[in-house]
């Protein structure tokens, strides 16, 4: 299995070698995409997709996502980068430019309930998942037998209130040894701390099985019983210091009735759950999120 998965990542970043992905955020003013698509052109680039948006074209703040194709793009791409700063600086632009073969680097925690970590392998074994899962960690030993099957290293970390900071400098030392991209919480029920989120700024992706703001925090689906809610849901958002708050990436629901008891919507939450982090995850390692104050601007 683990032959079969590496040869269809190393197909993708074949087919993918000239493929590169530009965001930006910017002050709205004339001439952005002028100055942009003037630059790749000059380059030999070939724009495939381009999405953008304005919060106010006067005084507002402007968004751009563009794909593009350029030949020996590898080898081009320092070339890209210096010479993009001066337009960079003249628009006051925050900007990215990435290569679409260059695969992030994955590393998912999770405890015990297994169901999102299931789908985000599923996902990855079928070519869906676009990614390099470098390694999963873990406060249990439930998933042990699963990741290391896919032949993916699994580690064992207990985690608690008492050994929290002995906890995160093991976990930060291995996602640093890995030189790790993105962080998926795929149900870690673990609280991070501050210094933790602060070393991997809008790269920690979460799933909470509620659809947020509502019921934050530990139980949703049994306070939304005993609310007696008529719609269920769940949210992945960005991990930031104020729990549950950060800036929210997918969100889905599904009607529930007074039928049905906190088993029956944790049984619908789980599936909901699934594929709202399997979605936010790829639109992330698509480069398809900007995160704009506490909000998210998705192409």
């Amino acid at each position: 299995m683990k032959q079969e998965i590496s040869e269809i990542l190393n197909a993708f970043k074949e087919n993918q070698k000239n493929r590169g992905r530009l965001l930006i955020n910017c002050p709205d003013q004339p001439g952005i995409i002028a100055a942009v698509s003037k630059f790749l052109f000059d380059h030999g680039a070939n724009i495939m997709e381009s999405s953008q948006y304005s919060t106010n074209p006067e005084g507002g703040s402007f968004f751009i996502r563009i794909e593009f194709e350029c030949s020996e793009l590898q080898e081009k791409k320092e070339e890209l980068t210096s010479e993009f700063q001066e337009i960079a600086e003249k628009f006051s632009m925050d900007w990215k430019l990435s290569l679409v073969s260059e695969l992030k680097k994955t590393a998912i925690f999770v405890s015990k309930e297994l169901h999102c970590m299931r789908e985000l392998l599923l996902e990855w074994q079928g070519g869906d998942l676009m990614t390099d899962i470098s390694l999963v960690i873990s406060n249990h030993e439930d998933a042990r037998e699963i990741v290391e099957r896919l032949g993916i290293p699994f580690h064992y970390i207990p985690a608690t209130k008492e050994n929290r900071a002995e906890a995160e400098a093991k976990q930060l030392s291995l996602l640093k040894e890995h030189e790790i991209d993105v962080i998926i919480l795929a149900r870690y029920m673990q609280i991070l701390t501050p210094d933790f989120v602060a070393a991997h700024p809008y790269k920690i992706i979460n799933i909470h099985h509620s659809f947020l703001p509502a019921f934050v925090g530990a139980r949703p689906y049994d306070r939304a019983y005993q609310r007696g809610v008529k719609l269920i849901g769940a949210t992945s958002h960005y991990v930031t210091d104020d729990l549950d708050e950060g800036p929210i990436i997918e969100q889905d629901i599904m009607r529930v009735d007074h039928r049905d008891q906190v088993e029956d919507l944790k049984k619908i939450g789980r599936s909901i759950e699934r594929s709202v982090l399997a979605r936010a995850v790829k639109w992330h390692l698509e480069d398809r999120v900007i995160v704009h104050g506490n909000k998210t601007i998705l192409f």
